[in-house]
């Protein structure tokens, strides 16, 4: 289901090779600084788009009268819509579209010239379950300055074939750097609106849970600029990363009849070291939000101990770390992340990871 087919035509729809329709959707939210060259990137396709869909989400003034500037240059729509994250934002892009094939887009990425036209391409002529297609990436800083031109088979393993891998790893599937089917993405219902981050994560989990197929194409298509003000670096990623680790809580109940224990051998080793930095960062900013990821480490620790599967080993350092960091003061935190700079601290924990 999720192997490279290679027989490939410009258009698995149509056999008369005629490209088919792909609707692009930009979610846009204060961005006037970068929004024009994702919109150029869009309008520079060797196979072009069959409609460009701006989605405003809920922007300040200033802001969306860039967009009503730039679209007297660009013959793209916009959507107005309140505010309510990316996903909501691309779920009402969609809902505005017709098109078979959706191709997404954040407001401070940009296409490179063949996006479209590798994608659409690159779907398998046979496949009835196409769920969807996904290339590489450029990384870039927020200028668009290129770091380096791979980034997501660094990261995790393409394409996706076990539940089990994208439960225990990020996926690294990118919505600026993939097509989806509409059908597919109907068939879940979209993006969970709940989540401002790993939205992206969640939407492709689904699909993949529905049997449809997904498809990597070993080639860079986007350019991925990650700066400060990127959704990554906010609190909203952080507050997002813990609902959708309660999310995949419930949807994978552990299955001790079948030897399948998921927060102990996928959910734990993916998300514990975050809720913990996260504290430790902000311990030592002491910055406003440390009761808040201190809340959400004591949440955390509290399904981990009530959980009969994981050992008292890893419970007990668990419970360890916690106490330390409810005592710690920033000078401390200081301290101790000084001290494991130093190397004979880091090769005593080379000997105890041992």
């Amino acid at each position: 289901m999720t192997t490279m087919n290679a027989s490939l035509v410009p258009n698995p729809a149509d056999p008369s090779g005629i490209p088919p329709d792909v609707v692009v959707i930009i979610p846009f939210y204060n961005g006037a600084d970068f929004i024009e060259r994702s919109v150029r990137s869009v309008f520079e396709q060797s196979m072009p788009a069959s409609e460009v869909i701006v989605v405003n989400d809920g922007s300040r003034p200033e802001e969306r009268a860039a967009l009503d500037a730039l679209a007297l240059r660009y013959p793209f729509r916009i959507l107005d819509k309140e505010n309510g994250g990316q996903g909501s934002a691309r779920n009402a892009g969609v809902a505005a579209s017709s098109a078979p094939f959706i191709c997404f887009l954040d407001q401070d990425d940009f296409y490179l010239p063949n996006h479209i036209e590798t994608l659409v391409t690159s779907i398998p002529a046979d496949d009835r379950l196409f769920g969807y297609i996904y290339a590489d990436l450029y990384e870039a800083d927020g200028d668009g300055n290129v770091i380096r031109t791979g980034v997501i088979k660094e990261h995790s393993t393409h394409p996706k074939r076990s539940i089990f891998d994208l439960l225990r790893n990020d996926m690294f599937v990118l919505p600026s750097a993939a097509l989806v089917s509409r059908k597919a993405f109907d068939a879940v219902g979209g993006f969970d609106p709940q989540f401002m981050g790993y939205e992206d994560d969640d939407l492709f989990l689904r699909i993949f849970r529905k049997g449809y197929s997904n498809h990597f194409v070993d080639k860079a298509v986007t350019v991925w600029c990650i700066h400060t003000a990127s959704t990554s670096f906010s609190i909203r990623m952080l507050r997002s990363r813990f609902k959708y680790f309660k999310k995949l809580l419930q949807m994978f109940p552990d299955e001790h009849q079948r030897g399948r224990y998921y927060l102990r051998e996928y959910l734990m080793p993916r998300f514990q070291v975050f809720f913990v930095n996260e504290v430790i960062e902000a311990i030592k900013k002491d910055d406003q939000y440390r009761d808040e990821m201190s809340a959400v480490l004591d949440e955390y620790a509290a399904v981990v101990f009530a959980n009969p599967y994981v050992g008292r080993k890893k419970k007990l350092r668990l419970w360890i770390t916690v106490f330390l960091l409810r005592h710690s003061t920033p000078g401390i935190i200081r301290f101790i992340g000084a001290l494991t700079r130093l190397p004979i601290i880091r090769n005593l924990r080379k000997v105890y990871k041992s």
